[in-house]
């Protein structure tokens, strides 16, 4: 019997996943990449002897790593435990981190950071999380002594959810309205669905304390002030397995993914960005996906088409009007999309700054705090301040920088193009007010003096480089109503073998939530395409847990 046939759209960390995935339930794979290079928004940009990942940089739940490539063709681990008693087991979790498993070492190294992050306050001091409880309790009594036993509280209720929400639900693929009615019950006893910072500030009277434990869903593109409050388990998902970085940056993961697709026998053709899904039916009746079309005119046949694109690039700019009965452009646009970033790539020289107060992640916390977020995701409005996410990757990893350099990005979260702002010029006066920022306030002392190179993104990039609506940086907007089965589905409503993967489909942004939702996806297609049970269930590697 011939192997069907997959394509996919996108070499995302989503479209690698599932394309690894789908090469070990026996589909021919083939991916589609409209860039020159791997990653979509991991991308990696590299100048004058500096590599920068342009997107995501934070790891965590290196298990889901490890098990990605622990597979082998015919043996697909699809009905293993999502999270095996190795990794659950007390004396195995986390305290510095998780090093890389026996078959993620034959790919990439991936070490632990600590801090997990230095998050600084606008006074000058900061608080270093790095889930050691006691460090934690340390800091929180130092800012404000009446907090610890709220934190001990938050502790207690962030596990909960995280047990229910994360261990429990993480891999449920909400599929009909009855699938969610089943849990939200439990949801609601755990207070799990009202914001996040409602939640927080009943366990924490501190504004300071409120931020700490709060501003971790900014990094999947969410508002502390409108994600709902399972996403406190976040907390717990770091605490548990700590925070992680590809040595060589996480173009290195990206890579290691491209290399175990292609020894399964998938395949990548770049520069080849996709025109057209082809369907095949009529809108009130039966529509199946057939295969896609290419910019350039070449046209593929496939059993099924998976996109790890956009959602409404997606279904708007590739799917004829006329077979979308339930996603059609109104629903696609009236759906939310997530915050913009302007990053700011940078090299600079090191001479004299050994003793550099920076740590690989930190958070720079700007003097307003809901106020800012009101205006970039509601009011979608470019602020007189900012906060920013700076890395520094070459402090872990020198060799991302020319010798005596040190490679940095720093991230500033923007308003989507939902609202009015010309990047064009707005874009170059925010790169010089941040760089600015960063040398007045001494973060980086005499950093104009040091710098040898910059360049920078906008919300322009990500809508004609990565094709994503508004230009969004992280997908659809992570909110109550856009959540479980109010999210934009893995398997289309609308269309036979089309199937979504990545941050805008179910469970959502963030590199583990990616990978979860490769495996879910795969999971559907096993079913809908009678995967014989010894593939789905086969196991080739047991995968460990290695400590350090």
């Amino acid at each position: 019997m011939s192997r069907k046939k997959a394509v996919i759209i996108g070499s995302g960390i989503g479209g690698l996943s599932l394309g690894i995935r789908l090469q070990s339930l026996g589909f021919d794979t083939t991916i589609f990449e409209k860039l020159d290079a791997p990653g979509g928004r991991a991308y990696v940009r590299r100048a004058e002897g500096f590599v920068f990942d342009m997107g995501p940089t934070v790891l965590t739940v290196p298990h889901f790593i490890e098990e990605l490539f622990s597979l082998e063709s015919g043996k697909a681990a699809l009905g293993e435990p999502d999270f095996p008693s190795e990794v659950m087991d007390p004396e195995n979790r986390i305290k510095s981190g998780t090093t890389s498993g026996p078959a993620t070492s034959k790919y990439v190294n991936i070490v632990p950071i600590l801090p997990f992050y230095r998050i600084y306050f606008d006074d000058g001091t900061y608080f270093d999380y790095d889930g050691d409880p006691e460090s934690t309790r340390r800091q929180i009594e130092a800012i404000e002594p009446d907090d610890l036993e709220g934190y001990e509280k938050f502790h207690a209720a962030a596990k909960a959810i995280f047990d229910r929400g994360f261990v429990e639900l993480g891999y449920t693929y909400f599929g009909n309205i009855g699938d969610m009615l089943k849990v939200a019950p439990d949801l609601i006893k755990l207070d799990a669905l009202r914001p996040l910072l409602s939640f927080v500030k009943d366990y924490f009277k501190s504004p300071k304390l409120q931020q700490v434990f709060s501003f971790e869903p900014l990094l999947v593109g969410g508002s502390p002030l409108s994600v709902p409050a399972i996403y406190a388990m976040i907390h717990f998902v770091e605490k548990t397995w700590g925070i992680h970085f590809a040595m060589g940056g996480t173009g290195e993961l990206v890579k290691g993914f491209v290399r175990k697709f292609e020894e399964l026998g998938g395949t990548i053709q770049y520069n080849a960005e996709v025109s057209k899904i082809d369907v095949e039916g009529s809108l009130f009746g039966k529509k199946t996906a057939k295969g896609i079309e290419l910019k350039d005119g070449n046209y593929h046949a496939a059993d099924l088409v998976a996109s790890n694109g956009d959602y409404a690039n997606t279904y708007m700019k590739l799917i004829d009007s006329k077979y979308r009965l339930i996603n059609q452009d109104l629903k696609v646009k009236l759906t939310r999309q997530s915050m913009s970033v302007l990053v700011i790539y940078f090299g600079f020289k090191a001479d004299g700054l050994e003793d550099l107060d920076l740590q690989h992640h930190n958070i720079i916390l700007g003097p307003r705090y809901e106020a800012l977020l009101k205006e970039i995701f509601d009011k979608k409005v470019l602020s007189p301040d900012f906060s920013q996410y700076l890395h520094i990757p070459s402090l872990t990893d020198p060799s991302m920088a020319p010798p005596g350099h040190h490679a940095a990005y720093t991230l500033v979260p923007v308003p989507n193009n939902g609202g009015n702002i010309n990047w064009d010029i707005e874009g170059p006066k925010l790169t010089d007010k941040v760089l600015t920022f960063l040398e007045e306030r001494g973060y980086i002392p005499n950093l104009k003096e040091r710098l040898v190179y910059q360049s920078h993104i906008t919300p322009d990039y990500f809508e004609g480089t990565l094709n994503s609506y508004l230009g969004n940086a992280f997908g659809v907007e992570p909110i109550l109503i856009q959540s479980a089965f109010f999210r934009p589905h893995n398997q289309s409503e609308d269309i036979q073998n089309l199937y979504l993967v990545g941050a805008n489909t179910q469970p959502g942004g963030g590199t583990p939530s990616v990978m979860m939702c490769a495996k879910m996806t795969a999971r559907e297609i096993a079913k809908n395409f009678d995967v014989p049970q010894e593939i789905v269930n086969g196991v080739a590697t047991t995968p460990e847990v290695a400590t350090v």
